[in-house]
């Protein structure tokens, strides 16, 4: 980013020169709004399917004056998965997930909706799978927080806000092929998901937190959350 003015990339199978305000699908992870990354592989890999060839459209975001909330920088992974919470829609399997779901929402929810703009990991494939290991009770904050690291998945940064769309401004596009940047996609999310199940069979910290620990009353400060 260079005096406010952020590179930003959308992958797609269209080429989209004037995103819409109010357009897509609600149950993302962070809500409706217009998704995109700073990494043009990333947008390349996102924009294609095994058999179809898509865009990295480009764009030119004027951040000045815009709210932005980094779920990386500026909230724990509670609060990440929290957000995850009241979007996506989740396979809860126990008690605890349920009772668990209720506790995050009301100790550790953001109000998101203030924000013009939120950027943050991209919960889908294995880190969709990692928050829902740990809402199961399956593991632990600490090694849901490693995980979010594990493979260089990327962040994504999402426009939230009418006021947000009018600060985009398109720069033109890519063509993204498939038969290079699906095998990419594939191989980045299989080598997270072997570094996760090798993190996984390690021996728990007696200062793991798991979910039902959680519940009990961990306060929002506590370190081992942060």
């Amino acid at each position: 980013m260079y005096n406010n003015q952020l590179e930003i990339y959308h992958g797609s199978i269209s080429i989209i020169e004037q995103p819409i305000f109010g357009k897509g699908k609600p149950h993302n992870d962070y809500g409706l709004g217009f998704y995109c990354t700073e990494s043009l592989d990333l947008a390349k890999e996102w924009a294609v399917t095994e058999e179809t060839d898509g865009y990295a459209n480009k764009y030119l975001l004027d951040t000045k004056d815009l709210k932005i909330l980094d779920l990386s920088k500026d909230a724990t992974v509670l609060n990440w998965i929290t957000v995850l919470l009241q979007n996506r829609v989740f396979n809860l399997k126990n008690d605890i997930s349920k009772i668990g779901k209720k506790y995050l929402i009301e100790h550790f929810d953001l109000p998101t909706r203030d924000y013009d703009v939120i950027k943050g990991y991209r919960a889908d494939d294995s880190y969709f799978a990692y928050a829902e290991s740990f809402l199961n009770n399956t593991i632990s904050v600490q090694r849901l927080s490693e995980a979010l690291r594990l493979g260089n998945l990327g962040e994504q940064i999402v426009l939230r806000s009418e006021k947000a769309f009018e600060h985009i401004r398109f720069l033109g596009y890519e063509i993204a092929d498939s038969s290079i940047y699906y095998p990419l996609r594939l191989e980045r999310n299989m080598k997270a998901r072997k570094e996760f199940l090798s993190n996984r069979r390690g021996t728990p910290s007696v200062d793991d937190l798991y979910l039902n620990d959680i519940i009990r009353g961990v306060p929002a400060d506590d370190p081992r959350i942060q």
